[in-house]
């Protein structure tokens, strides 16, 4: 049966014309446009894009920040026939967006205002476009480029001289497999490549990801995480369409800091049912609370602790919660909830259910904290190959650690090196079937070929499907270390644990290529280590004194240490380098999911590590750390 992106938003708007569906703060208050409204604003551009020239087959690039036209602007495309190619707004450097516009060989690129500097910068080097779409009214206009307003003229003038059946041709011969989009992914191993999915890639991945949750027509969500990601594109938008709810964008501030800043008052005004969610978004709430906590005093600060701790003992693995002996902690958590928790609620609009997180994995911590304070953040797992959503914890079934229920229809095989397949409960390389599996990646067959085989995606996630059922996932398949002796081993659960449990640590990288011992890449918490230091941290004792305090942080994973027997000793660090500068989208070690780019942080620090088998790197007081500290 067809079942297209355009027949998804057509079926929405016929079943929901008048239910509010996009929510744009531009001024002092939030708009609201209808289903109805909208399908009137995408008629108009997507005509204006045919007057313009789009035909067909057509890759148009779309840059900017979340918002209506963004939204609009995507299903104007596919009513032109297009294919949209999603593009981060966090991507900085010119040689980035270069790549991917040329790689696409987009025609036509769809701009805000704030992003459109960027595109002006290599407007010489992009030869395949012709026109420039910008949606914010400028003073003037360079070459190639056209107001988006001017296009919605284009548009109108477009119906007028033709029938709206002749207009709607074209959306209708799109098919299932037809292209939707390109997104480009940064993955953790390797260059970017253009995932192209399908309109049933889509449509598939939306009815598979409704399995696990149901959005009732009056729920509303903020989309905070960047629309040219898979997980936003379809749980925040997507799934809301086809369930006749509402979506509302963050106010677009003049610089990426004010639009973070806009974030808490967006949420007090927009009210929320549902909040997308990644590591980095939980952990900022996270500080915020806690920070709004200790700013009401000392009594309050210890008692929210005491609250905290019960609350998640009362709540065990999230699976167990409230059972046993745990029952009798009921009516205390309940109390505490009323007074506290509840209070802190309304921070989140009053309304919010759960969270859903994606991107990496939420460490433990972060989830016992969410569903103690009555917000709780579900873990899920996906990836854009799949378009993306592949499992996640729910309101009915959760358990802290896993990845969740696996989405239905879908086929998985956990497989070893050989591509053998493993019993349940044995750790392996997972490996998908499904309708949301991607057609490929653009113009690079060789790596499609070697990720999808007779239909199956092959992850190189390693993980396990537990006897709950639910689904482990531990990290990187092709990014075990390999010890002297060929013991294989996955480095991203004790980087989690160190992160999680070592203030002093804010990120690490552990290396291990059949080395004689295991060694670590750290980024240092400098504002830690400055408090907790007795010397003047810009002396040489102060410096010698903050490494000492980093190795006594991670010995406590060691022996008797507060940590010891959490992974074996010969999986631990032998010792460490300091890094001079954070991993970040900016110097392309950290990818636009937030996840570590392993293969380009090693490649970028080889030195450091080999000097790290040397005596004198081995150690911690060497030259180069006491450098990097502070």
């Amino acid at each position: 049966m067809k079942n297209t992106l355009v027949d998804l938003f057509e079926h929405a708007v016929n079943q929901f014309p008048q239910n509010s569906f996009l929510f744009e703060k531009t001024d002092k208050q939030y708009v609201e446009t209808t289903f109805a409204q909208t399908r009137e604003l995408v008629y108009r551009f997507g005509a204006g894009l045919m007057a313009l020239g789009v035909t067909k087959g057509d890759n148009l690039a779309l840059l900017s920040e979340g918002r209506n036209a963004w939204i609009v602007g995507e299903l104007a495309m596919f009513y032109a026939g297009a294919v949209n190619v999603p593009l981060s707004v966090k991507l900085e450097e010119t040689n980035d967006l270069l790549f991917r516009i040329e790689h696409s060989e987009s025609k036509y690129i769809l701009v805000s205002g704030g992003q459109l500097p960027k595109i002006r910068a290599i407007k010489d080097k992009i030869f395949h476009v012709k026109r420039i779409v910008v949606f914010d009214h400028l003073s003037e206009y360079q070459d190639k480029e056209i107001a988006l307003s001017e296009v919605y003229s284009l548009g109108k003038e477009y119906l007028k001289k033709h029938s709206l059946e002749e207009f709607l041709k074209t959306s209708q011969s799109i098919q299932n497999d037809d292209y939707a989009t390109i997104t480009y992914t940064s993955g953790t191993t390797a260059e970017p490549k253009g995932v192209i999915l399908t309109h049933r890639n889509y449509t598939a991945n939306v009815e598979q990801a409704l399995t696990l949750v149901t959005v009732p027509q009056h729920w509303r969500t903020l989309i905070i995480l960047p629309l040219d990601h898979c997980f936003a594109h379809v749980v925040g938008f997507y799934i809301f369409m086809k369930s006749g709810a509402g979506v509302g964008f963050i106010q677009t501030g003049k610089t990426p800091l004010e639009t973070l800043k806009n974030i808490p008052q967006n949420i007090k005004e927009i009210k929320p049912h549902l909040l997308l969610s990644v590591p980095a978004l939980a952990k900022n709430f996270k500080k915020n609370i806690e920070n709004g906590i200790r700013a009401k005093g000392a009594f309050t600060e210890n008692l929210f602790s005491f609250a905290l701790n019960v609350a998640i003992k009362y709540h065990g693995d999230g699976l167990t919660y409230g059972t046993g002996l745990r029952i009798l902690l009921k009516p205390v958590v309940e109390l505490f909830d009323k007074i506290l928790f509840s209070k802190v609620r309304q921070n989140f609009g009053g309304n919010l259910q759960f969270f859903i997180g994606g991107g990496a994995l939420l460490d433990t911590e972060l989830q016992q904290f969410y569903h103690a304070i009555g917000l709780p953040m579900f873990q899920g797992y996906g990836l854009s190959e799949a378009t993306p959503v592949i499992s996640s914890n729910t309101p009915y079934k959760h358990r802290f650690g896993s990845s969740g229920i696996l989405v239905k229809p879908l086929d998985v095989r956990v497989v070893d090196s050989e591509g053998n397949d493993l019993p349940k409960g044995e750790k392996g390389e997972l490996v998908f079937r499904g309708e949301n599996v991607m057609a490929g990646y653009w113009k690079n067959p060789t790596s499609t070929a070697e990720t999808v085989r007779d239909g199956w995606l092959y992850t190189g996630d390693l993980g396990y499907v537990g006897k709950d059922d639910l689904l482990y996932v531990l990290g990187r398949f092709k990014s075990l270390l390999i010890g002297s002796d060929g013991e294989k081993y996955s480095p991203e659960g004790i980087e989690e644990a160190m992160i999680s449990l070592s203030p002093a640590i804010d990120q690490i990288v552990l290396h291990n290529n059949q080395d004689p011992y295991t060694v670590a890449l750290l980024v240092v918490n400098q504002e830690y280590l400055k408090k907790n230091i007795q010397n003047d941290f810009k002396s040489d004792e102060g410096r010698k004194e903050a490494v000492r305090l980093i190795q006594s942080e991670v010995d406590k994973f060691k022996g008797r240490g507060a940590f010891g027997g959490m992974f074996p000793e010969r999986w631990l660090p032998s010792t460490f380098a300091v890094l001079p500068e954070p991993f970040t989208e900016q110097n392309r070690m950290v990818n636009s999911t937030m996840k570590i780019v392993r293969g380009k942080v090693e490649e970028v620090y080889a030195d450091r590590i080999a000097s790290l088998y040397t005596a004198e790197g081995k150690n911690v007081l060497n030259g180069d750390n006491l450098k990097s500290v502070f």
